[in-house]
C-alpha cells in the first residue's frame, strides 16, 4: 500500500499529538506521581469546593464509576477524603486534604488546559474546521464508537501504586 505525501503528513501530525500526550503524562507522573485525570479531579475539587461524586463526574466529563475509582486511589494516598452529607445521607462529598491542596498547588498545568486556552482564542470557523476534521479522522480510523473523555492522558488510571 503506497501513501500519499498528504496522508503521511496527517499520520505524522497524529503521531505528534499522541507523543505529546504521552510525554506530558509521563512528566505529570514523574513530577507528581499522578495521572492527568487525577490532577484534573484534584483541581476541580480545589477550584469548585464541595462537590458530590456525580457532580465531579459531570464537571470533568468522566463516568461516575471512573471518578469513584480515581477518588479511591487519591484517598489511599491521603490527598482527598469523603464525607456523607448531614442533610441527605445519599450524598457523599469529596474534599482535599492539606496534602492534596499542597500537591495540586505544585502540580504542572495539564495539557488539556493549554489546549483549551489556545483553542478558545481561535475564530469560530477555525474551531469548527478542527472539530470537523478530527471527527472525520476518528471516523476514518473506525474510532467513532470509542468512549473518550476530554482528558488528555494515555495508559491506565492505576499506573501509580
Amino acid at each position: 500500500m503506497s501513501t500519499s505525501p498528504q496522508s503521511e503528513e496527517v499520520l505524522i501530525a497524529l503521531r505528534r499529538v499522541i507523543r505529546a500526550t504521552d510525554l506530558h503524562s509521563k512528566h505529570l507522573a514523574k513530577t507528581t506521581g499522578l495521572t492527568a485525570p487525577q490532577i484534573l479531579l484534584l483541581q476541580t475539587i480545589h477550584n469548585k469546593g464541595q462537590m458530590t461524586v456525580g457532580e465531579l463526574a459531570n464537571e470533568i466529563s468522566l463516568s461516575q464509576a471512573t471518578v469513584t475509582t480515581i477518588i479511591d486511589r487519591l484517598e489511599k494516598r491521603e490527598l482527598v477524603y469523603r464525607e456523607r452529607s448531614c442533610k441527605d445521607k445519599r450524598k457523599v462529598y469529596a474534599f482535599l486534604t492539606e496534602t492534596g491542596k499542597t500537591t495540586i498547588e505544585k502540580a504542572p498545568t495539564p495539557l488539556q488546559e493549554q489546549f483549551v486556552t489556545q483553542f478558545a482564542a481561535l475564530k469560530s470557523w477555525e474551531q469548527m474546521m478542527i472539530i470537523s476534521s478530527l471527527q472525520r479522522v476518528a471516523h476514518m480510523m473506525d474510532a467513532t464508537n470509542i468512549d473518550a473523555s476530554p482528558v488528555l492522558d494515555v495508559g491506565t488510571l492505576d499506573r501509580q501504586p
